[in-house]
């Protein structure tokens, strides 16, 4: 985890949404008040946590409003994910994401998708839609995970099976989610230094919404269960 014993800063978890936010703060052992949208909580002396609210938006900015490099050495973004196809993600599993990609940014064409980072417009430094976590994070992150890969982070959620197709075809992604990449931008926004990641339970299929297969409350309590254990062991 990019160890440095003299380094005392916490990390700061980015959960969105009302039940995951639930998950994480029993799995972590925190009994006071609940925080607010957009506030941030001392958990532990090692990890902080804003209540961000679902989607993109709510994410960057509740990160961009809390997160401070003075108290904060990096930033994860935590919670549940769909499994896309072929990716061989399992209910239950842990997914780590080598990359967190903004995954429907951009105009669709009759020629196809063109992303913002193909117009000139990139999220991030490096003339991408996407930001590689640092390897020592991915690391530290290997005795709780299933599977490592890029995770999707989407506006509309892949309800069809063509666009989970159509994602998976553009970005190789293994899950998608709301929010992932959206936390980490915000973050180098504020400092390009910071340490980033991604770390998502399955909890349901993607594709057609009739066929897909769901366990909500295993995924939520899987989350605050290995949440439970990164806090333990940092």
């Amino acid at each position: 985890m990019c160890d440095n014993s003299e380094d005392c800063r916490s990390w700061l978890i980015a959960v969105a949404a009302p039940k995951e936010l639930e998950a994480v703060l029993d799995g972590l052992g925190y009994i006071d008040q609940r925080p607010g949208l957009w506030q941030c909580v001392c958990v532990s002396p090692t990890m902080n946590l804003v209540y961000t609210g679902v989607g993109k938006a709510n994410a960057a900015g509740a990160v961009a409003r809390v997160f401070d490099p003075d108290r904060h050495r990096g930033v994860l973004s935590v919670g549940i994910a769909g499994a896309m196809p072929g990716s061989d993600c399992q209910l239950g599993d842990v997914v780590c994401a080598s990359s967190s990609i903004f995954a429907d940014e951009g105009v669709e064409t009759p020629d196809g998708f063109e992303s913002c980072a193909q117009m000139g417009f990139s999220a991030f430094e490096n003339s991408s839609d996407a930001i590689t976590h640092d390897r020592c994070v991915l690391d530290w992150l290997v005795p709780y995970r299933d599977h490592v890969g890029p995770i999707a982070c989407v506006s509309v959620c892949s309800g069809t099976d063509r666009l989970a197709e159509v994602l998976v075809s553009r970005t190789g992604a293994i899950a998608e989610a709301m929010e992932g990449a959206a936390v980490a931008l915000a973050a180098h926004r504020v400092d390009c230094s910071v340490l980033t990641g991604e770390v998502r339970v399955i909890s349901n299929t993607v594709g057609d919404r009739g066929h897909q297969h769901w366990d909500l409350e295993g995924a939520l309590g899987k989350l605050g269960e290995i949440l439970g254990r990164m806090n333990n062991n940092l």
